[in-house]
């Protein structure tokens, strides 16, 4: 009989019993539920692929150590915990889950402007405060009509752009990398410079990537280019955004709300990021519903099912520094007619 191949959960999850059902009858699933990368190397020479959620980061030390690992799998849409480029030069491809949570946090970001625009939080707690004051909703913009800047279109970013376009936003989209005609298959419009759509956006919106180029890319310079009492919303990534610039662009008045579901520093730990009335905050959470929860973690260990089985994967994202891969990547599919 053949020696049954090794899984290794990193952190996150406290049972696998979705992974066991898609896995159980080719390998065993080992659960860390550590934050600490240090906690891998005990495990990394057995593994032959790892499920990999946010609460860890994994660099150059655990990946060197990971010598039979065909692949990691992150088990979410973004990778930036993961050293890409690291595991390409072990020949370890990194893939993702890039479409559980699209309805889910594209509905998320609509529910942060929504409950930013009509002035919800001040609204309820007014009323339960024991007041009856309709003026606590004063200034209230009327949504149709205005503009929706979208960063990022994608999955997610398409999918909030059709659901503001049935609030009768206009739409405006800004993404140098997906390709031309993108904004006609959606109906909306699009700026082939940041700078062009940041002055036209009421709303703007982060659906893009952590990369370097998207670090900080709401910064002071950029919410200078705003409307003045535009409204940000990010449910990307928190390095996105600059948090000391987004509070000062709301202490001067350049914005009018902002509503973030991700920070710089998760968990957050930034008071004046908790305690600034004009930011509304969700932990990290526009990913779940519980059907998205479950197709997250059923992908994710399909994923690690193709990669111990040696069938080609289907997502993964570090093929640009992926040398002698260990794993099978299939072809790359020809592009539309």
């Amino acid at each position: 009989m053949s020696q049954r191949c090794q899984v290794v959960v990193t952190d996150y999850l406290a049972e696998a019993g979705s992974e066991r059902r898609v896995l159980d009858d080719v390998a065993d699933i080992t659960l860390l539920q550590t934050h600490d990368e240090a906690n891998i190397l005990p495990h990394a020479a057995n593994a032959d692929a790892l499920l990999v959620y946010h609460d860890i980061v994994l660099t150059e030390s655990s990946i060197a150590a990971l010598t039979k690992c065909k692949g990691i799998v992150r088990c979410g849409v973004g990778f930036d915990n993961v050293d890409v480029q690291a595991a390409g030069r072990h020949g370890i491809v990194v893939c993702n889950v890039p479409d559980y949570g699209t309805e889910e946090v594209a509905d998320h970001a609509l529910m942060l402007l929504l409950a930013c625009a009509r002035r919800l939080i001040a609204a309820e707690q007014s009323v339960r405060a024991g007041q009856w004051h309709p003026q606590v909703v004063f200034g209230t913009p009327r949504l149709r009509g205005k503009t929706l800047g979208i960063i990022g279109c994608g999955r997610i970013g398409s999918a909030l752009a059709l659901r503001g376009k049935t609030l009768g936003l206009r739409v405006v989209i800004y993404d140098p990398y997906q390709p031309d005609g993108i904004e006609k298959a959606l109906g909306v419009e699009r700026c082939p410079r940041l700078a062009e759509l940041l002055p036209q956006a009421d709303f703007l919106s982060l659906h893009c990537p952590l990369t370097r180029a998207t670090r900080h890319i709401v910064n002071a310079d950029t919410l200078a280019q705003l409307p003045k009492g535009a409204y940000v919303i990010n449910t990307a990534r928190g390095p996105c955004v600059d948090a000391t610039a987004l509070i000062a662009a709301l202490d001067a008045g350049q914005l009018t709300f902002a509503a973030l579901d991700v920070v710089e520093r998760e968990p957050l730990d930034d008071e004046r990021v908790r305690k600034h009335p004009k930011i509304l905050l969700t932990p990290h959470s526009a990913f779940y519903s519980v059907e998205g929860f479950h197709e997250m973690r059923f992908k994710g260990a399909q994923e690690a099912r193709r990669l111990v089985l040696g069938e080609p994967v289907r997502n993964p994202v570090n093929l640009h520094c992926l040398k002698n891969p260990r794993a099978k990547v299939a072809a790359t599919a020809p592009p539309d007619a």
